[in-house]
């Protein structure tokens, strides 16, 4: 009996059944395909928040890059009236007193607009716009009470007004400071774009804008 028992505890215990290592093999597989998807999910959905957040901050940029535009064509419709007075008709006097003064009031306005709306948005272009608005009325202000105490023009030739007789070259320097002040603006809403292009090269097509907006 004794030895019966004996032989019993020597003898080799019995492989697990193939059934059960197979199982044990397919849920390692799962698990390491379900984990695999849950990362891989999770990994997509930051992405799509990172495109996304992206995409607004593009959107915002280009929110303000077409209000900063707008609020330099104002500037530069003010200043065109220093020429639009000269140009005046003769025919109806009062007329054109009264068609030029309700234009210049609402190019007023817009002034008055967007200098408070730069300041709201951001200290420094808000600082140089309100430099390059006082300039402006400063410069071209003279030149329109000028065009106002001249006669007005009588012929084709006198369409052409020459520098001696409007110079606006004075705002070029506050025109070119806001357009920096907006440059550092909207690049401080990319900063993904790091230093790959150049504050050169951003100015560049800024002024290519403002070439196209006022045809200066």
């Amino acid at each position: 009996m004794r030895i019966h028992v004996l032989l019993e505890q020597l003898a080799p215990s019995p492989a697990p059944p193939a059934w059960s290592a197979s199982a044990s093999t397919v849920g390692l597989l799962l698990a390491a395909v379900i984990s695999g998807a849950v990362l891989a999910a999770i990994i997509t959905a930051l992405i799509n928040i990172v495109l996304a957040r992206r995409k607004s901050r593009e959107e915002e940029r280009a929110r303000l890059r077409q209000a900063f535009a707008e609020a330099l064509r104002a500037q530069a419709s003010y200043k065109e009236f220093a020429y639009a007075i000269r140009r005046r008709s003769s025919e109806k006097p009062a007329e054109e007193r009264a068609r030029l003064t309700d234009a210049l009031r609402e190019i007023q306005a817009q002034l008055s607009f967007y200098l408070a709306w730069t300041a709201a948005e951001s200290q420094d272009v808000g600082q140089a716009y309100a430099a390059l608005i006082e300039k402006t009325r400063q410069v071209a202000g003279t030149a329109m009470k000028a065009a106002w105490e001249a006669n007005p023009i009588s012929s084709d030739a006198e369409m052409s007004i020459p520098r001696t007789v409007v110079d606006l070259a004075p705002l070029n320097q506050a025109e070119d400071a806001y357009m920096r002040a907006v440059i550092r603006h909207l690049a401080a809403l990319a900063p993904w774009q790091g230093d790959a292009q150049s504050l050169e090269t951003r100015s560049a097509r800024v002024c290519e804008l403002y070439d196209v907006i006022v045809l200066r």
